[in-house]
């Protein structure tokens, strides 16, 4: 008699469909075997058990009070297991994809680019979690992420989106400031705005060899988007990450006037579990970011 180890699986799976049905016949058709194999599993489940499950009624079948009892709870088993298998199901083949990215991130690259993504990509329902934070994958549920750094991230891959180098950007207006061609020597007739990574212009300016011009001086906005909302708006210059701002250059809205670039070392990175991409959703949408990825490359080397 079977004291800890349960029944095959297949046996288990021959009894509850001949339980349900009463009949070897269509368990048979249901599983896919001949009745001859369904037998041979029935008979080897009750030598385990030590019990009859089936009697032989005319040409039928019917449940011993044990196999009554056995079938109420394989039953209850089967039905569980049918049940996560159906939630899995749903779940891998589920269309509503969540990303987390910073606000700036989600600001001046991702939201310019959703139209095209919802002309692209129809069919994914994609919702944008906004955070600094870094989040769980697994508890708070975000299938894929957008972070800046170097890039390491234990038990995920990490693939580069976009590079961290920052550029001078202002107005046309602003632009004819500094003459034509724009002259390095005439950055002190600019007001420079500082975000709150002030330090940024005092190494863009050692970097670029200009000494003339006070890197502290120039209103700071502790807000992500104060220097740039105030760049628009005339007010100066600011230093911003070249991936953010190529489209407005590529369209006119602003001007970058020197070629000279800081370089932080660090990216954004798309990040994502190794599983994600067991689902064509998650694998569509992270296709569709790394293209977007490589036009702007492309776009910025022949800018």
């Amino acid at each position: 008699m079977m004291r800890d180890h349960l029944p095959s699986l297949n046996a288990l799976r021959a009894f509850e469909s001949v339980a349900r049905h009463l009949s070897m016949t269509r368990a048979g058709q249901e599983l896919h075997v001949t009745p001859g194999a369904i037998s041979l599993h029935i008979r080897e489940l009750e030598r385990q058990l030590g019990l009859a499950l089936f009697l032989r009624k005319g040409r039928g079948l019917v449940l011993t009070a044990a196999g009554e009892s056995y079938y109420s709870s394989i039953n209850s088993a089967f039905s569980l297991m049918r049940e996560a298998t159906k939630s899995l199901v749903q779940e891998m083949q589920g269309n509503t994809i969540t990303l987390a990215c910073t606000t700036g991130f989600a600001t001046h690259w991702l939201l310019p680019r959703l139209p095209d993504f919802e002309r692209d990509c129809p069919e994914i329902d994609l919702r944008i979690s906004a955070t600094s934070r870094i989040q769980s994958f697994i508890t708070e549920g975000i299938d894929m992420a957008v972070r800046h750094g170097d890039g390491r991230c234990e038990d995920a891959v990490s693939e580069k989106l976009i590079d961290d180098d920052y550029i001078v950007v202002c107005t046309p207006t602003v632009a004819r400031l500094l003459g034509e061609p724009p002259a390095l020597s005439a950055l002190s007739r600019v007001t420079l705005l500082h975000d709150m990574h002030r330090e940024d212009w005092g190494r863009w300016l050692a970097e670029a060899g200009v000494s003339h011009v006070d890197p502290r001086k120039g209103p700071l906005y502790t807000d992500g988007s104060g220097a740039w909302l105030a760049m628009l708006a005339g007010r100066g210059m600011a230093l911003m990450r070249r991936g953010f701002v190529q489209e407005n250059i590529l369209s006119g809205e602003v001007v970058s006037p020197f070629m000279n670039t800081l370089n932080t070392g660090q990216a954004y990175w798309l990040i994502y579990p190794p599983e994600a991409l067991m689902r064509p959703a998650i694998v569509k949408v992270r296709t569709w970011l790394m293209q977007q990825s490589a036009k702007q490359t492309i776009a910025g080397t022949h800018r």
